[in-house]
């Protein structure tokens, strides 16, 4: 069981990070993220980890697949007792896989895809269910062309005199569906820390000089959108 299943996910995921899965890749980059993306530079900070060039999709840069492409993920595998192995060959096996996914992916069929892959390829012995149906966090992304961005854009590099850097959206996890989906709101997030906050750790923490800018940011957008905020409603009915 093991080995099938070990062969199962290899056809699925390569060694190297890049899906195989058709169904579970992401449509093409938009040429708008991959230009907002040019300018990102992932693990330039003096205490990010050290990045892997040779990881994920080929052809991609390593903000591009943080950012803008999917990545399947083996969170745990087991077969046997690993801390006692026996001499015998272990009658079950199971593992625990991630899709991490942007906007455009089909997720809400990705049992289904799931499936569909596993008896093309000669596994139908294999179970496969979701392991939290509940714990889905939809992809979210405001298209950078629109309006609220320029203009939060313009405000934030006013208000620091700084220009800001632009993610099209987070690769990470979020409930923004909350918003843009169910409420049917755009969503700008604007994060105020820095990469080395030791963020969900005991020791999480944020700076004094980034609050304080923090708090100028906040101020500035806040000002501007009393004056502009209706120009911008207009702008984006018309593009409508």
């Amino acid at each position: 069981p093991g080995t099938v299943l070990a062969s199962a996910i290899a056809s699925m995921v390569d060694a190297r990070g890049s899906i195989l899965v058709d169904a579970l890749r992401p449509p093409p980059i938009p040429e708008g993220v991959r230009a907002a993306l040019a300018d990102i530079r992932v693990g330039a900070d003096p205490t990010a980890p050290t990045i892997d060039s040779d990881w994920g999709e080929p052809g991609l840069t390593p903000a591009e697949r943080v950012f803008a492409w999917n990545t399947l993920a083996v969170l745990a595998f087991k077969t046997g007792d690993p801390d006692g192995p026996l001499n015998a060959v272990p009658p079950h096996a199971k593992a625990t896989l991630q899709l991490r996914f942007v906007v455009g992916t089909d997720w809400q069929n990705l049992i289904r895809n799931v499936r569909a892959h596993l008896d093309a390829h000669g596994f139908p012995m294999i179970e496969v269910r979701p392991a939290r149906a509940a714990e889905v966090f939809q992809a979210t992304r405001l298209p950078v062309e629109d309006p609220w961005v320029e203009w939060a854009l313009q405000s934030i590099e006013a208000s620091s005199g700084k220009k800001p850097a632009l993610l099209p959206n987070l690769g990470g996890s979020l409930p923004n569906d909350a918003f843009s989906e169910i409420l049917g709101l755009p969503t700008l997030w604007v994060p105020h820390s820095y990469p080395a906050c030791r963020q969900h750790g005991p020791d999480e923490h944020m700076l004094a000089s980034g609050t304080r800018e923090g708090l100028a940011i906040m101020a500035g957008l806040f000002w501007d959108l009393g004056q502009d905020g209706p120009d911008i409603l207009r702008r984006r009915e018309a593009r409508a």
